[in-house]
């Protein structure tokens, strides 16, 4: 295949890709770390990482070397037969998970959530599921009913019936929605697209005892909180909460594709084969890179950078607060950080990327800041320079 320029590139894209994203224009070809690299042989920090899919960051040694290996040996059976990444991972994430537990695997957050619903009313037999305003599940139909956006669910509707968004951060708006129908609850730990909204201390708690009291099923989405982002391997376990249904999806295995649905046993067994399903799910690769990217996790005490690292750039962060008066409020949990601000984000992407630092904005006055886990104080700095730069213009 051929080298072309950047301009080419543009170009190309624009005539053969959907207008689906909005797109920087930059070409990206390689990373390192925390690092990555145009093809102008510019150089940026990532404070995005993928969107939270590159935890142990770019062009890791260990991934790669995973990933090369298995690519040598098998890619992919289908789950027409036994492989040994899948069940090593699924045993593997049953035990992180803290609950006795069992796995179905997809490619993405999107269909994990997808499994979930299927799952909540398999094992109920009631229809309804209620979700949260301001909520972000995916795309997909079943994804996008519990995703709370007007702007994206409203160009395709009729959507799935029988879901119900409520406020975030209000067990009692939950008490007051749960009928006979209700078959679960879906909530994010800390909502991500929805403006890195971190919910009061023991909010989980009391939705997880509600759930129960009330005989309905508890699904934690952890699609961009887990793997350790917040300091613990799961968001969840910051609260000592044990949900029925766990999704995780986005950078379990290091920015291949994979999406996984955690379920109690007992829940889990509502399933039958054949109903449901997924021909690429737990393939030999994502599954391989996952189990390194897990390993690498756990050998490298990256919780325990999230936590240290996360409250040293939340510190940071919070001194700009006093110079300047746009900023409103700085939030988030360990490296799952955002400031929102009370003018629109979207100019100061921009002249940060011209800067060399990779951040973006959710909702259009929230910086999402999702850098690697193996991010370090001193690239923290470099990055609260160049805001501080980029800020000092406005």
């Amino acid at each position: 295949m051929s080298t072309i320029n950047s301009h080419s590139i543009y170009k190309l894209e624009s005539g053969y890709i959907m207008p689906t994203y909005s797109r920087s224009k930059i070409v990206l070809e390689k990373g390192n770390g925390v690092w990555v690299f145009d093809r102008d042989k510019n150089k940026y920090l990532d404070f995005i990482g993928g969107i939270a899919t590159c935890p142990i960051g770019h062009s890791n040694p260990v991934l790669v070397k995973a990933v090369e290996r298995q690519v040598g040996k098998i890619i992919n059976t289908t789950n027409l037969f036994y492989t040994e990444p899948q069940v090593l991972l699924a045993k593997r994430l049953s035990q992180l998970s803290g609950i006795k537990s069992k796995v179905f695997f997809s490619n993405s957050g999107a269909e994990s959530v997808e499994a979930a619903i299927k799952l909540a009313r398999k094992f109920t037999g009631k229809t309804d599921i209620i979700a949260t305003e301001h909520s972000f599940h995916g795309r997909t139909f079943g994804a996008l009913s519990a995703t709370w956006k007007p702007k994206i669910r409203e160009p395709f509707k009729p959507l799935v019936p029988g879901f119900k968004h409520i406020k975030y951060n209000n067990s009692n708006a939950l008490k007051g929605e749960i009928t006979s129908k209700t078959a679960a609850f879906i909530v994010e730990p800390i909502q991500g697209e929805g403006g890195i909204a971190v919910p009061s201390n023991g909010y989980l708690k009391e939705v997880s005892d509600i759930c129960t009291k009330r005989d309905i099923l508890l699904i934690v989405d952890e699609t961009q909180t887990g793997l350790g982002r917040t300091g613990k391997f799961f968001a969840y376990q910051n609260e000592g909460i044990k949900p029925d249904i766990i999704t995780l999806a986005k950078g379990l295995a290091g920015g291949i594709p994979i999406g996984v649905t955690i379920a109690k046993s007992k829940v889990a067994d509502a399933f039958a084969k054949g109903d449901h399903g997924s021909t690429f799910g737990g393939n030999s690769l994502s599954t391989s890179a996952a189990n390194a990217v897990v390993d690498y996790i756990l050998k490298n005490k990256l919780m325990d950078n999230a936590t240290v690292v996360g409250k040293y750039f939340t510190d940071k962060l919070k001194q700009l607060t006093h110079k300047y008066s746009f900023i409103k409020q700085v939030r988030g949990k360990g490296l799952m950080v955002g400031m929102e601000l009370f003018i629109e984000g979207k100019d100061i992407v921009e002249k940060c990327l011209r800067r060399g630092l990779l951040i973006n904005c959710c909702t259009e006055k929230v910086l999402r800041f999702l850098p690697p886990l193996t991010v370090t104080k001193r690239e923290v700095d470099i990055c609260v320079g160049i805001l501080d730069d980029v800020f000092s213009t406005i």
